[in-house]
């Protein structure tokens, strides 16, 4: 008797698509404690066999938009695994921003790069280790934003010395300033008023990030920043009069740090950083500024020799930023929703937030 004889013709089919998923790489969501996660998985690239764990919850620049557009292009124009994790409501699994609840950070312990996009966060104790365990191990690390402020967290919690206020010795700053180079400082450009030119540093053009880069220009607003020293500034953000690449520069207004590269001390060695004060929604529509991202990405792995001028960094599938502001956010969405190299982000058919996500 044929072995196979006894399953219905379903079955079989079922079986070897299973089989077929297994072995070009599912792209979709995993599951962790009951709640979904965002997985895209390469195929060929310099990043194959490299893990990126992307990590969105600020309440105002839609980090729940950038993160899963920047994670599909390193997965299906380069080849990494990315696994991106959301603040999302409990009982729903429904992504809110800035919610204080982020399941899935164990896939820290296989990452190869965490891009870290929060703001205010106080996660539970036991989300909060991983973070502490990756960093420990001194992993690299991208920061986009409002990175510089990632955590708010009272003095007497056990992690309180991440905090973007922290005055603990030796770690003045918190996470923002000590890892990534700046802590929250202030803003530097009115938002929605004021956009932002990203000029290249001359003396580092031939530096790696910088590679194929021509010009950069963003929507959003900037902050002020004085990162620590060692340092390596690639571009200085110059605020300016208008929405359009072309206004002119605030003349009260003189450039500051907007990108640098740098590296930390975890108890188990030092790690590569890779910091950038914008990255809103509508940010990522430039294309020198995704690029600027991408190679920031490849050189805090150790990757720079795979820099290539001509890389392709085009967004994937239909990205329909929504603006960026404290709200405004759409609402219903889950993990799930983003599945995928084809789904929309976001589905525009789902409602806006009329409310302010961070309440406190």
């Amino acid at each position: 008797m044929n072995p196979t004889s006894c399953f219905s013709l379903p079955l079989r089919l079922t079986t070897l698509g299973l089989l077929t998923l297994a072995l070009i790489g599912f792209t979709g969501a995993n599951e962790s404690h009951g709640h979904e996660l965002l997985v895209y998985q390469g195929s060929n690239g310099p990043g194959k066999s490299k893990h990126i764990v992307f990590i969105a919850g600020d309440h105002e620049y839609r980090s729940e938009e950038t993160l899963p557009a920047l994670a599909r292009i390193l997965a299906k124009h380069h080849g990494f695994k990315c696994t991106v994790l959301f603040t999302v409501d409990p009982k729903t699994g429904e992504i809110v921003p800035g919610n204080n609840n982020i399941p899935g950070l164990e896939a820290l312990q296989s990452a190869d790069l965490m891009v870290n996009f929060l703001r205010f966060q106080d996660l539970p104790d036991d989300q909060m280790q991983h973070i502490v365990n990756y960093l420990d191990r001194a992993g690299p690390v991208a920061g986009l934003r409002t990175a510089s402020h990632a955590f708010r967290i009272p003095n007497e919690s056990k992690f309180s010395k991440y905090s973007y206020k922290s005055t603990e010795s030796g770690y003045e700053g918190g996470f923002g300033r000590q890892v990534l180079g700046e802590t929250w400082v202030g803003h530097y450009g009115k938002n929605h008023v004021m956009s932002t030119r990203l000029d290249l540093v001359s003396e580092q053009k031939s530096h790696p990030v910088l590679r194929g880069v021509d010009s950069a220009w963003v929507v959003a607003g900037g902050y002020w920043a004085d990162p620590m020293p060692g340092s390596t500034v690639l571009a200085m953000a110059q605020p300016l009069d208008g929405m359009s690449p072309d206004s002119k520069p605030a003349a009260d207004k003189p450039p500051c740090p907007g990108t640098w590269v740098r590296t930390y001390h975890g108890k188990q060695g030092e790690g590569r950083v890779y910091t950038t004060l914008y990255g809103a929604s509508e940010d990522i529509e430039n294309e020198g500024f995704r690029r600027m991202f991408v190679n920031g990405c490849y050189w805090a792995m150790g990757m720079e020799d795979a820099i290539n001028a001509e890389f392709v960094v085009d967004l994937v599938g239909p990205y329909h930023p929504t603006p960026y502001k404290n709200g405004g956010h759409r609402l219903g969405i889950k993990p799930a929703d983003l599945a995928g190299f084809e789904s929309p982000i976001m589905p525009t058919d789902r409602p806006l937030s009329q409310r302010k996500t961070d309440k406190r």
